[in-house]
Formats: structure tokens, C-alpha cells, sequence
């Protein structure tokens, strides 16, 4: 299992890859891209992911928000622009606070955005904070859902809605002859991949209602052949610097296999991608859980 100085080692290590990759520095998203009808390209997918994301939660202008595993802040960014929305971000990342701070300075966007290395199951906000929790394919880091369900419910204050973007198993009964999945989360440091029937009870349990579940699986196909290729295409690379360079730190030097296995598994049915969108429940109904 992956510790919390794992996960911020891997983000460290492999952020040179996202700024080539997927040009960070212009994009700021670490995410995949969601694909519709209208989608001409991959830019406009990445930021597509936001406005889907948005347009779900119903968010509201001038909200107070929690990017939960924020990333370099491009979320934040698109919520502060679009929404005059005030948001915080947390990350476990040195590397991507630097960015997004800095980002956030030359943006002009302080006022709306700020940012802390923190852990989403264990922050600094005081209680009933937020209208609104916001996770882009960060939740799946932990392992262990329940304490991140406690610690929203904690800051999200009545009524609070959190939104959830993420990758879940398919089906416990499907065998992964190959162990593509297993193989997938070790090079992006992710805690094992849940099923919806493991996932949904840890936040119903927890004072959470689940109002929206989408399945944007198909809307993310063509994101995910795309680093299938990156992978084909920067393996012989890869070899040769890992070849030459016996200091290459452990996640840089296997990131560019993530491309081709979280693809296998997709193509096998193994994995799928939703959004769910979970609101608190007051006081009264969540007794029931108690």
C-alpha cells in the first residue's frame, strides 16, 4: 500500500513528464480529457472535464469550494474564472503546490484561490466550510475511502454536495489474466481500484446521499488510447535513459508503462469511469446511519 509520502513522491517525480506530455504548464490539468460530439482535440477535452464536472454539481456563482487533491490548480482556475468561485485547493505534492501557487500569483487570481500541502482526510478547515467538495481521479489515491467520507462531511457545511470523478473495477468476477490493473495503479501510486459495491456504502454509511451517477467511460476512450500511444512511443526512450542513468527515481522510471496498461484494461472491460455526485444529508436523515 502506498503511503501519503508515496503519493506525493510520485507527483513530484513524474511532474517533467505531465509538463511534456500534457502541456502543463498551458493546460494545468492532470486528469483525463472528456470527449464528446463537439470535442476537436485534446485541450479542449482536459477543460471539457471541467465543465461536465460543473455543470453536474449545479455549482452556484461566488461558492466556497474544496478541490480535494487539487492538482497544479487548473480546476481552481476554472472555477474562479467561470464561477467567481472562492477555492481552496490541498495537495500532497511539493512540486504542484509551488505550481499552482505560483500559477494562482501570476493569474491574479489570490484572492479567489489558495492553496495548502495537506491530507484530504485529515485537513485544517473548520467545520461546515464548503458548499461544495470537487475531486478530479484523486479519491482513488487513498486507501482508505471511509476516512475521506468522515472529513467531508465534517467541512461541507448543510446540504454540501460532493462530486467525485474516478476510475472503479467493473466487476469482482472479471479475471485480469495479465494483472493490467494491478500493474496500472502501481506506476501512478493508487490505492487498490474499488468496485461501485465497495465504493457507494463507505459514503452512505458516512452521511451522504448519492444523487447523480454517470458513466463517462466512452467520453474518456479516446484520452486513454492517447497514452496508450504516448507509452508505445516513449518506451524505446525511456529504456535507453533508465539504461544510462542508474539514478532515475522509482515512478519516473516506469511512468511511461501506465499508458499502455491502464488502456489494456480498459480495452478488457476491467475498469470504468463515472461521476458521482453525493449530497450531505441533514442531521435527521443521516440518524439512520448512526
Amino acid at each position: 500500500m502506498f503511503s501519503n509520502r508515496d503519493v506525493a513522491d510520485y507527483y513530484n517525480q513524474t511532474q517533467i513528464h505531465y509538463k511534456k506530455w500534457w502541456k502543463l504548464d498551458k493546460y494545468l490539468s492532470v486528469h483525463y480529457g472528456i470527449w464528446d460530439s463537439s470535442t476537436r482535440n485534446f485541450s479542449e477535452a482536459l477543460l471539457n472535464t471541467n465543465k461536465v464536472l460543473a455543470e453536474i454539481a449545479g455549482i452556484n456563482e461566488g461558492e466556497r469550494i474544496l478541490d480535494a487533491g487539487c492538482g497544479v490548480g487548473g480546476s481552481g482556475v476554472f472555477l474562479a474564472k467561470s464561477k467567481k468561485a472562492k477555492v481552496s485547493g490541498v495537495t500532497l505534492s511539493e512540486k504542484q503546490f509551488d505550481f499552482a501557487v505560483e500559477n494562482a500569483s501570476k493569474l491574479k487570481l489570490n484572492h479567489l484561490l489558495d492553496f495548502k500541502l495537506e491530507d484530504y482526510t485529515q485537513t485544517s478547515f473548520p467545520d461546515e466550510t464548503f458548499d461544495l467538495i470537487w475531486c478530479i481521479e484523486s479519491i482513488t489515491s487513498t486507501p482508505d475511502k471511509t476516512l475521506f467520507a468522515r472529513e467531508a462531511f465534517r467541512i461541507l457545511k448543510p446540504g454540501g454536495k460532493l462530486i467525485i470523478a474516478d476510475y472503479f473495477n467493473t466487476s469482482e468476477d472479471k479475471v485480469d489474466t495479465k494483472g493490467f490493473m494491478e500493474k496500472w495503479r502501481k506506476t501512478w501510486s493508487m490505492a487498490p481500484i474499488e468496485s461501485m459495491e465497495e465504493y457507494l456504502p463507505k459514503f452512505n454509511k458516512n452521511g451522504f446521499e448519492l444523487r447523480k451517477n454517470h458513466d463517462y467511460t466512452k467520453g474518456i476512450y479516446p484520452t486513454a488510447k492517447r497514452m496508450y500511444w504516448s507509452s508505445i512511443i516513449g518506451a524505446f526512450p525511456s529504456v535507453i535513459y533508465n539504461a544510462l542513468f542508474k539514478n532515475v527515481s522509482r515512478f519516473a522510471k516506469t511512468h511511461y508503462k501506465s499508458g499502455f496498461y491502464q488502456y489494456k484494461a480498459l480495452k478488457k472491460g476491467l475498469w470504468e469511469y463515472r461521476i458521482l455526485l453525493f449530497e450531505k444529508e441533514s442531521p435527521l436523515n443521516n440518524s439512520k446511519n448512526i
